[in-house]
């Protein structure tokens, strides 16, 4: 009678994919073995898989993940070309650069649970911003990054110029008037990082940033005379629609696909998810593949009636992803998850 083969168990599998690579990999496989440690391993196989097959990464970024100094371990996935498009907030393209000048005039509150409504008074009171147990320095990070892209935004109004959100952050970093003020070392810099790489970035509702309401002041005031001197966010669909369908056509001669990696909810994820079925639907271009990976670290409740916490399945209904779309989520602490991913990929 002939013996069953024994299958191999997917802690080994993951122990013989992390043995080339280096400690926090093997580390993540020996212990991530079950629920939503076992989902980030898979995640990350998934995200890699992608790549090897000649695929190309949309990253998005909600939440304040720039401030939580994900730029750390995405600068490298930047650089690495492990990353090809970024969709962000506002908050997260501005506050990569504040971090960036101003590191080390930032305050960390521990204790953040427990501060009174006096002691939040106390924070304003010296211009200290609180986003959770950090706190940003209004003078030494936001004004000082609103004077140098005033600059550019003054220059492009008169010039009769107009560019995107991001573009203007270009060209501020590449103009080196920042430089001799950098407090961090600019390789943990994901904008610094992209910039250099000239990274697509789309930013929806950036009207909301601290920036974007700067921006409407200096309209208001008459020192930009222009509104439309930075372009919107539905230029950026347009952009976005334009980049996925050439990008897609230059994958279409190999096997690869674009892949959608979120980080958190929001805009930043239902914005750019949504070219697909705008594509598909509104352009009748039928021909333009659906996302080709999707993954998800989320810490949103679907019962709520949350888009954000929505599972990858509802995405089909929606034409977003296909019935065998490679599809993961991780119900966790993204600050956590993330770089824990990011470092498998770069196999750290």
């Amino acid at each position: 009678m002939a013996s069953k083969r024994k299958t191999r168990r997917p802690e080994d599998e993951n122990a013989a994919l992390a043995s080339k690579k280096g400690p926090v990999s093997q580390f993540i496989a020996r212990n991530y073995r079950h629920f939503n440690a076992a989902a980030l391993v898979d995640t990350a196989k998934g995200y890699e898989a992608h790549l090897k097959a000649g695929g190309k990464m949309l990253v998005t970024l909600a939440g304040a993940m720039s401030t939580a100094e994900l730029g750390i371990s995405l600068a490298e996935m930047i650089r690495r070309d492990k990353v090809h498009a970024i969709v962000c907030t506002g908050a997260n393209l501005e506050e990569d650069i504040f971090n960036l000048v101003a590191h080390d005039y930032y305050e960390r509150v521990p204790h953040y649970r427990h501060l009174t409504t006096e002691d939040e008074q106390a924070l304003l009171d010296r211009h200290m911003n609180r986003v959770t147990d950090t706190c940003i320095p209004e003078h030494e990070a936001m004004r000082r990054i609103e004077a140098a892209v005033l600059e550019e935004w003054v220059a492009a109004d008169r010039a009769g110029q107009r560019f995107f959100p991001h573009e203007f952050m270009y060209k501020v970093l590449r103009s080196g008037k920042l430089k001799k003020s950098y407090q961090i070392d600019p390789k943990h810099s994901w904008m610094v990082a992209a910039a250099e790489r000239n990274l697509p970035i789309i930013v929806p509702g950036w009207e909301d940033a601290t920036l974007g309401n700067m921006y409407a002041g200096h309209v208001i005031s008459g020192d930009v005379k222009n509104v439309h001197t930075v372009r919107t966010g539905i230029e950026y669909m347009m952009w976005l629609a334009e980049w996925y369908t050439g990008t897609a056509r230059t994958l279409r001669n190999g096997e690869g696909s674009i892949g959608f990696f979120q980080i958190g909810g929001g805009i930043a994820g239902d914005f750019p998810i949504c070219v697909v079925p705008m594509l598909h639907q509104d352009l009748q271009r039928t021909n333009v593949p659906l996302w080709g990976y999707f993954a998800q670290i989320s810490d949103s409740t679907t019962s709520y009636g949350s888009y954000s916490g929505a599972v990858p399945n509802e995405k089909i209904t929606w034409g977003k992803l296909g019935s065998k779309t490679p599809k993961f989520i991780v119900e966790s602490d993204a600050t956590i998850v993330a770089p824990l991913i990011f470092s498998w990929v770069l196999g750290q």
